[in-house]
């Protein structure tokens, strides 16, 4: 690990947190993020650093930059010759600590990052080195009017249940990110799966459709798991690139309607990887996502008079008329939206 520009912090007590996160702020300004990531990050600092003090006395936090052709990230390394950690999947466990604290410190950064590894010292069987990486794709800024309109309705099963399925929808530049998640089964498990997975879409929404599936299987492993479709519009390119896992349906009104693979698994229990599929597409169509808990033998044609009407207006009127009473239901609408 070298580089000119890394930077490293000598961590022993509660200020040097505090000095890790705000040495860590001129490097992140130089990604031109916004302000939510740059938070995020300076969290992990902040965390890592912390279990430093807590768990070893004394360590170091190091800031590498890093870049490739169309990303730029950071590395973060903590490194200490404290006790060790015996279980990794345990520690990074929500609600777990050897410390007496809250116990979210390893799991908010196993979250909130791209790549989280506990690296084996070869010099000694003490200390831990934690390794954890973050891209961030530089925002290119939007070259035409964006054409298209998006809209969701979602509700649990029960009302006042938690809600096992979720949505995102996230929009920047010339392109956009819409997706559906349903987390297995009904009730809290399935809505804390769910959440989990929203979580992390919603954090990594820029990066790769295949990095963020591997990201949602990662973080879902502590949790029943998930099936998700998640579609990308680029109207740079006029495309859409389409990827899913689980039984999350799509439906396409288009002159020559088409399908996009849907592989079978569920995320979290070891899933394949998505097959993603890139179509062109005009503002004249519309998509549909839908969880099972929506009937799936419909047609646009019955919903024609409603094609000039908001996204939104659309999504809730499909919810009332398909959801099955006997589970969570969600579905996301893309058109152009109201003339």
């Amino acid at each position: 690990m070298t580089g000119d520009d890394e930077t490293s912090i000598t961590i022993s007590k509660q200020a040097d947190v505090i000095l890790a996160g705000r040495r860590a702020k001129p490097i992140l300004a130089a990604f031109e993020l916004d302000e939510s990531t740059v938070e995020e990050v300076v969290l992990v600092i902040h965390e890592l650093a912390s279990n430093i003090v807590k768990h070893a006395g004394e360590g170091t936090i190091t800031l590498v930059p890093t870049s490739s052709d169309d990303h730029r990230g950071l590395e973060i390394h903590a490194e200490d010759s404290g006790p060790g950690i015996g279980d990794v999947d345990r520690a990074i466990t929500d609600g777990y600590s050897t410390a007496g604290s809250l116990g979210s410190g390893l799991g908010a950064v196993d979250r909130l990052m791209d790549e989280f590894e506990v690296v084996p010292r070869p010099d000694s069987h003490a200390g831990t080195h934690i390794v954890a990486k973050r891209e961030f794709r530089t925002r290119a800024r939007s070259q035409k009017p964006f054409p298209l309109t998006f809209g969701a309705a979602t509700r649990p099963r029960t009302r006042g249940d938690p809600n096992g399925d979720a949505f995102v929808i996230k929009r920047w530049g010339d392109s956009a990110l819409v997706g559906v998640i349903d987390g297995l089964g009904h009730g809290r498990d399935a809505h804390t799966a769910a959440a989990a997975a929203k979580r992390y879409v919603t954090s990594h929404f820029d990066q790769s459709l295949t990095a963020i599936f591997r990201g949602v299987e990662r973080v879902c492993t502590r949790t029943r798991g998930v099936v998700m479709a998640l579609a990308r519009f680029d109207w740079s390119q006029e495309t859409i690139s389409y990827a899913s896992v689980g039984n999350i349906s799509h439906k396409v009104d288009a002159p020559v309607p088409f399908q996009f693979v849907t592989r079978r698994g569920v995320l979290g229990n070891d899933a394949p990887e998505p097959l993603i599929k890139e179509n062109e597409w005009d503002p004249e169509y519309a998509l549909a996502l839908y969880s099972d808990g929506v009937r799936s033998l419909w047609k646009w044609d019955e919903f024609v008079h409603l094609v000039d009407e908001p996204s939104s207006t659309l999504a809730h009127r499909l919810l009332a008329e398909l959801a099955d009473e006997n589970d969570d239901a969600t579905v996301l609408v893309v058109t152009r939206g109201s003339r």
